[in-house]
């Protein structure tokens, strides 16, 4: 087993066939094929199960890929030692974050720092995050709430209010804030189950014993803010995610009751990591704290 067998394998499942693994690592097919199924031979197991013209992983190769993207990364760690004196000149940044919102800050600011590091940026939800970085995909993650889990190591970066907002033509338009009570049998437009907002919404209400009245569950940010555009009800965001558009209103909350955290998230495994101590100093630094370490 090598490398590049490994590296081949990884691509293969990531890809979902062939032809786009020997794309994305500018190979031949035939290359990648040999390299998989020399992989496949030498141990007697199947990685892949090729159901016509489509690729499922099998369940040992479900077992193998976690492993062989640690492999990769330990490479990856090595050579970035080794190379340019350590100076961080070359390389690649994997950022996972829960949405562009929360991390283009930060990664411009590293980009500024290390322009030789190529930043790769995926977004996704906090357990598609977490997972990603369980599974040495991200080298750093982003999420928009605290959780607890011992294999991660964390730190908050900044708190967010939660704000509404409405159409042009809501009885609320033209005002700069309104009181958390004001919501009580008003129409909200929600995010859906396990939204890092609506839960924090969810939770401020219930203490203030408001009753506003979920009129739609809808887990796209975008399509949230069409039908709010069209006055059917009213949404919440953190103020750090609102995207502003002619037909939509911001609302303040009067004294910021709901609030979110952007948090960094990283494998306490991974800790020394270079990669991962130069992204936690320059954040640092963009939050006044200095190095951001445990």
């Amino acid at each position: 087993m090598n490398l590049s067998q490994l590296r081949s394998f990884i691509a293969v499942a990531r890809h979902g066939g062939f032809t786009a693994a020997a794309r994305a690592l500018s190979l031949s097919q035939a290359t990648v094929t040999s390299q998989v199924q020399a992989l496949e031979r030498e141990f007697g197991v199947e990685l892949f199960h090729r159901r016509g013209h489509r690729i499922v992983v099998s369940s040992t190769g479900e077992a193998l890929l976690p492993l062989a993207r640690q492999i990769k990364a330990l490479k990856t760690e090595a050579e970035l030692l080794l190379q340019d004196n350590g100076a961080l000149r070359s390389g690649a940044l994997r950022v996972g974050a829960v949405g562009p919102f929360h991390v283009t800050e930060m990664v411009a600011a590293y980009n500024k720092a290390f322009p030789g590091i190529t930043i790769l940026l995926t977004v996704g939800n906090s357990e598609t995050v977490l997972k990603s970085l369980g599974d040495y995909q991200c080298d750093v993650g982003i999420l928009a709430s605290f959780t607890e889990d011992e294999r991660y190591a964390s730190l908050p970066f900044k708190e967010h209010p939660v704000i509404l907002f409405v159409s042009a033509d809501h009885p609320f338009a033209d005002r700069a804030e309104v009181d958390l009570s004001e919501l009580n049998g008003r129409p909200l437009i929600m995010r859906e189950a396990g939204s890092t907002t609506r839960k924090a919404l969810e939770t401020a209400i219930a203490a203030a014993n408001i009753r506003p009245r979920i009129v739609m569950e809808i887990g796209s940010r975008e399509a949230i803010r069409e039908v709010v555009g069209h006055g059917l009800g009213i949404g919440a965001v953190s103020e750090a995610e609102f995207v502003p558009g002619p037909n939509l209103r911001p609302i303040r909350i009067k004294g910021d009751p709901v609030m979110t955290s952007t948090h960094l998230y990283w494998l306490k495994e991974r800790e020394e990591s270079r990669l991962v101590q130069s992204f936690l100093g320059v954040v640092g630094e963009l939050s006044g704290k200095g190095a951001l370490r445990r």
